[in-house]
């Protein structure tokens, strides 16, 4: 007898994780991008090597998209990906790689370079209107580096200008989802480093605008499920991306620096009702560096999968008399219970109950897919940073 309910089986029946395209392509470090073999070399091999993920967990049926790194024909791209059982999700944006954005972008004095990296956005909606994608995720790599080196409250202002201009764009069922990041590529200040700023702009433009977090992107000892708990409370938390991190912004594969933490984020989520809530999506946002992409992303969504498991256990009828009661050990013993509980045998089981291999990751070592993506995808020029 499987020891998730069939409740908390439907849960997780329900839970979607979308993938990042650029996830699949070629990354490393600030010194090397390292390549390897079979590596995607344009946005439709991305997709093909993404419904692998998909194909063997059942977890991960939509791709975000990274502009302008996936330039393409998105009529094609979108039957492309229906062809391989997946669809096209997020469109990010980017304005960190232009060499007119080195003091900012939707922050810059330059009305003529905000002028630019506004009229990106609005390119990144039309995208949006012929991917069929809800969501505009933002991420500014703005900030400065030295005090007085830039007026902050004036960036402020410019940020919500330019903010306002690309919100008004927005078609009635797309979303705004603003990230923020506490430092990195600036270090004295970032213009949008913490949930509160992102929160505070969101509110300011309206409903359709939302809250991204990123887990790896908060300074250390950060109670990140406080924040979690608070966006929910607060009806903003629009998205996650999904990694793990060791010192700083490490991208790595989620769950595997901090175990516990995910767990305990995700129990906020269902307690806050974020769970299968269509308004708050769950997305990765990782690099593999060293390790194969695909099997990598397969980790991902099943470390997500597993911990989501642990939280739905939580004993909250027990939780909530220990707390009541001021039973600290008791509470605290509820928590740890479900989160020791090996869920493994159950996933497996009931994946092989709805015709999924028991285990993924062995069933994609076996298929031979990575041996025959290194043996066909020769020549061209393989995807990565910039591509």
């Amino acid at each position: 007898m499987s020891i998730l309910s069939p409740d908390q089986l439907t849960e997780l029946e329900k839970q979607s994780i979308e993938l990042p395209s650029w996830a699949f392509g070629n990354s490393g470090t600030r010194f090397k991008v390292f390549g390897t073999p079979g590596t995607p070399r344009d946005p439709f091999e991305k997709i093909a090597d993404a419904a692998q993920v998909h194909k063997y967990t059942a977890l991960a049926p939509v791709v975000a998209l990274h502009i302008p790194w996936d330039m393409c024909d998105f009529d094609d791209l979108r039957k492309h990906a229906e062809d391989h059982g997946v669809a096209l999700g997020t469109v990010n944006s980017n304005t960190f790689q232009d060499d007119d954005y080195k003091f900012g972008a939707l922050t810059h004095e330059d009305a003529a370079v905000r002028r630019k990296a506004i009229d990106h956005h609005l390119a990144c909606i039309d995208v949006m209107d012929a991917t069929g994608s809800r969501d505009l995720k933002i991420w500014l790599a703005e900030g400065s580096n030295y005090p007085g080196q830039a007026d902050m409250r004036g960036r402020q202002d410019r940020l919500q200008e330019s903010l306002q201009q690309i919100y008004a764009r927005l078609g009635e069922n797309q979303r705004l989802v603003l990230e923020y990041k506490f430092f990195e590529p600036a270090f004295y200040h970032m213009d949008v480093p913490d949930w509160g700023t992102s929160y505070a702009q969101v509110s300011a433009l309206g409903d359709k605008a939302l809250v991204c977090l990123d887990t790896g992107h908060h300074a250390p000892g950060t109670n990140i499920e406080f924040i979690v708990m608070q966006l929910l409370r607060l009806g903003k938390l629009g998205s996650f991306d999904f990694n793990s991190r060791f010192y700083a912004d490490d991208d790595l594969i989620v769950g595997a620096a901090d175990p516990f933490q995910l767990f305990r984020i995700l129990f906020e989520v269902v307690r806050g009702g974020g769970l299968n809530n269509p308004d708050v999506a769950f997305m990765l946002d990782q690099c593999h560096n060293v390790e194969d992409k695909i099997p990598g992303q397969i980790r991902s969504v099943l470390n997500v999968q597993e911990m989501t498991a642990r939280a739905l256990l939580v004993n909250t009828d027990a939780l909530t008399a220990a707390q009541r009661s001021g039973d600290v050990l008791a509470a605290n013993a509820v928590m740890m219970d479900a989160f020791y509980t090996d869920v493994r045998p159950a996933l497996a089981e009931w994946r092989e109950s709805r015709g999924l291999t028991a285990d993924p990751m062995a069933a994609y070592a076996a298929s031979g897919y990575q041996q025959q993506i290194a043996a066909d995808r020769v020549g061209g020029v393989q995807a990565g940073w910039g591509a």
